[in-house]
This record gives structure tokens, C-alpha cells and sequence, in this order.
């Protein structure tokens, strides 16, 4: 617990004060380990925390973070055009941490071993674009999450899931990549226990088009892990997980796989689950 606490005072900062909303009392929330409980408490203060809390009991002490942000903080001295620089974060990014796309890769996952999907890389993009500074949004969507910026009032998507050609700064790509997400009126979210990251993914009837914050990009890192636990039939783990991805994010998606899986419980095992 030492190291955690060290290298968590060395973190400090990484997360502005425009990132940060009040943060539910874990007093009443089921965590895995101290190490998870431990980081949700310090997510209080930064959003790092808050993804490192899931599957903390993996974790390592978060020397390539640490490598990448050094890296970049030297880079950043010497580049003063925000273009140039946001090109240089998502390549290094890339070439540092996001080594090979998984579904269902936790931000821990990236540390360990380089896996990532679409949830967890771009809490790693959007850490270090509050960082140095960048006016974006993080775009939730059915099955799916990638990042605006706006450089010299013009939208820049960062898609993380493609090391070569994620970054796409035509003004005619980003009109068409957007328009392949936006959402449709009256539309329903397909299935609750489909994966953010999904490699299916349907763009015929979207229902789902919005912006979130770090914590709640960390509350659907919650979520994806609840629908790995939800499909292997544990619910009363997933209901736990569940219940802290509400604290982070309260929506109606988080708040369906909830109620079904309290029912599946109790369909399938005669359990009362809260």
C-alpha cells in the first residue's frame, strides 16, 4: 500500500479541477480488494484513480504512464503548435501504451500488458489532453467512445482504436465519421449487455450520441466489466460493479443492466440480489 500512495503523490495534478464532480461514498459500495478501494477514494482527487480502480488487484506501480507523461512533458517544451503536439500524443501514445486491441481491456490492461479497446484508450487520450490543455469531448455511443478536439476552431477526432489513420483532421472525414454516429430520434439502445467496444457494431439505428467526463468514462469502465460478469452468469458481481458504475455515472443504460440483472438473478438462481 506504500507504493500505491507513492505513486499515486507522483500522479498528482494529472487531473484538472474541470475534470473532477462529486464522487459517491464508497462506504456502501462491494469492492474486489483494498487496492480497489483504495483508488476509488483517491478518485476523489484525480480520474486516474478511478480507472485504475478497476481490477486494481493487477495493477503494477504505472511506470509506462508515468514514462509516456515524461516523454511528452519534455516534447511539449519544444512544441508550441497544438497540432503538432496532438499528433505527437496520439502516436506516442500509441507507441507506449496501446499495443494491441482486446475487447474488454481495462485501463490496468494497458498498463500490464498494452491491451486496450476503446474505453480504456481514450481515458488514456483524454488524460493527457486535459493535461496539456485541449478544449474536447469524450462522445459516448451505442457500442462505442472516440474523442473531439478542437485546434484552431476545427474538430479533430482522435480514434483510438487505429493506430494509423485515427487521428482524422479532414473536414469532410470528420463530417462523415460523425454523421455515422449521430443519433436517431426515437431510436432504443440495441441490447444492455453488448460490450462498448463491440467488434459488431450496427450504425443503422443509433441511439446513443453523448458527451461524458473522465468520471463518467471511468463509470463505463465499470459497466463493461458488470457485462463480462453479467454474460458468465455472475450477477451478484456485476450488480456490485454496477452499482459503483452509477455512483460515477448515473444513465439509463447502467440503470437497465441493474434491474436485469436483479431479475436474471432471481430467474435463474431463486437470488435476491440488490
Amino acid at each position: 500500500m506504500k507504493n500505491l500512495l507513492f505513486i499515486l503523490l507522483l500522479l498528482a495534478g494529472l487531473g484538472s479541477a474541470k475534470a473532477q464532480e462529486m464522487l459517491v461514498s464508497g462506504e456502501s459500495l462491494q469492492f474486489e480488494s483494498e487496492a480497489e478501494r483504495f483508488f476509488w477514494n483517491e478518485g476523489k482527487n484525480q480520474p486516474l484513480s478511478l480507472f485504475r480502480a478497476v481490477s486494481a488487484e493487477e495493477v503494477n506501480e504505472g511506470s509506462p504512464w508515468l514514462n509516456l507523461v515524461e516523454d511528452l512533458d519534455q516534447k511539449r517544451a519544444k512544441e508550441s503548435k497544438d497540432l503538432n503536439f496532438l499528433r505527437q500524443i496520439f502516436q506516442k501514445t500509441h507507441q507506449s501504451l496501446l499495443k494491441k486491441y482486446e475487447q474488454h481491456s481495462t485501463f490496468n490492461d494497458i498498463l500490464e500488458s498494452g491491451k486496450y479497446d476503446c474505453v480504456s484508450a481514450s481515458a488514456a487520450l483524454g488524460m493527457l489532453l486535459d493535461r496539456y490543455g485541449y478544449k474536447f469531448d469524450i462522445v459516448e455511443t451505442d457500442y462505442h467512445v472516440f474523442i473531439v478536439v478542437e485546434v484552431d476552431k476545427k474538430n479533430i477526432i482522435l480514434e483510438s482504436t487505429l493506430p494509423v489513420g485515427g487521428m482524422i483532421t479532414a473536414p469532410s472525414e470528420v463530417e462523415t465519421y460523425l454523421e455515422a454516429y449521430k443519433q436517431i430520434e426515437f431510436a432504443q439502445l440495441e441490447s444492455l449487455n453488448k460490450r462498448i467496444g463491440s467488434p459488431s457494431i450496427d450504425l443503422s439505428n443509433n441511439a446513443i450520441f453523448r458527451k461524458v467526463s473522465l468520471n463518467q468514462l471511468a463509470g463505463l469502465l465499470y459497466y463493461n466489466d458488470a457485462i463480462l460478469l453479467f454474460n458468465n452468469q455472475k450477477y451478484q458481481e456485476a450488480s456490485n460493479q454496477l452499482s459503483k458504475a452509477l455512483a460515477l455515472y448515473p444513465s439509463e443504460r447502467i440503470e437497465g443492466l441493474k434491474d436485469l440483472t436483479k431479475e436474471m438473478s432471481y430467474k435463474t438462481v431463486g437470488h435476491q440480489i440488490r
